[in-house]
């Protein structure tokens, strides 16, 4: 992999985001990491479980409120990396409160770039986005596929995309796109299926599965995902898009069932079946082909060690798991 660099983590308290810092401090490289929240849980903090050989510093930063503070930052370190997991990201709850969704994944997001546009010392942005810009789709899905957004998410999702793509033509804006789904792993919200599964299993609770879970996914643990998301940041082509996914199909019902035999549970034991969700999301299949041919970029963890890796956190924080939240809390 390239010498170290110095990133600009910016949505460091997501899940995904605090992963990928925790893997660029493994690596080596110079880590800056902001949220606009302040630091949650250490159970939610995968780079705070280690100690790293490189520097690594957080600092609370909302970019709805604080973008001039974010444009010092920006001059004082001189990042040579930034990559953005920052957003409002939820899909069904942006029906809500729409307005919300649009201020940060669009109007404040608009307004970072325009600071970013302007930094000499940037060699890559890497712009982490959502397959949820296609809409509804079948089939495996390359990255030249039409948008097509169906909730306020999706559309402010799409609509950033779209004005990076015209930064990119007309200032030649070094920016790289990622896109992926179900993406899963240690200190993952609680709310989302695999450790929702693995903690119903262990406190004794019953799983609903709504429609039986016939819905078929590709889940990719989020250290593969942190992995293909240092390529782009290092090798992609400016104003390319990678979809980072497997090609391993899997029900939900599949899902569920193999944690549940990784626990030693028996699936008619731990699960009640609801009614289909109205309006449930699409399964995204995206295919992987790009990333893999043109930056050497495979998934190596398989789904039984990923589910293997999950249950090891809860155990390892199971006297502070209890305590946090379990469903999504929205902070506009």
């Amino acid at each position: 992999m390239a010498a170290p660099k110095k990133f600009l983590v910016l949505g460091s308290n997501s899940f995904s985001g605090a992963t990928f810092v925790d893997y660029l401090a493994a690596q080596g490289h110079e880590v800056l990491a902001t949220s606009r929240s302040a630091e949650p849980d250490l159970a939610l903090l995968p780079y705070r479980w280690h100690a790293r050989k490189s520097e690594m510093r957080f600092e609370r930063i909302d970019l709805n409120h604080n973008l001039d503070r974010l444009d010092e930052l920006l001059r004082q370190e001189r990042p040579t990396h930034v990559v953005n997991f920052a957003a409002q990201s939820m899909v069904g709850e942006s029906w809500v409160n729409p307005d919300h969704w649009m201020m940060t994944n669009v109007v404040s997001t608009v307004r970072l770039h325009e600071r970013l546009r302007r930094c000499d010392f940037l060699e890559r942005y890497v712009h982490v986005t959502t397959p949820e810009v296609y809409g509804s789709t079948e089939g495996w899905v390359r990255e030249d596929q039409t948008f097509n957004p169906s909730t306020p998410y999706a559309v402010s999702r799409a609509a950033a995309d779209m004005s990076l793509q015209a930064y990119f033509q007309t200032y030649d804006f070094p920016v790289v796109f990622t896109r992926a789904a179900n993406v899963y792993g240690p200190g993952q919200q609680l709310y989302r299926i695999v450790p929702r599964t693995v903690l119903a299993a262990i406190g004794g609770q019953r799983l609903r599965l709504d429609g039986g879970g016939k819905s078929v996914r590709v889940f990719i643990h989020m250290r593969d995902v942190a992995d293909a998301t240092l390529r782009v940041a290092t090798l992609g082509k400016p104003g390319s898009c990678y979809h980072i996914s497997g090609y391993e199909l899997v029900s939900i019902r599949e899902l569920v069932e193999l944690i549940l035999a990784r626990l030693g549970r028996r699936f008619e034991d731990c699960v009640e079946i609801g009614p289909d969700r109205p309006g449930k999301d699409s399964a995204y299949t995206l295919d992987s082909f790009k990333i893999r041919s043109e930056l050497g970029w495979r998934d190596r963890i398989s789904l039984a060690e990923g589910v293997d890796d999950v249950i090891a956190w809860t155990e390892r924080f199971k006297d502070a798991l209890p305590s946090l939240p379990t469903r999504y809390e929205h902070k506009p």
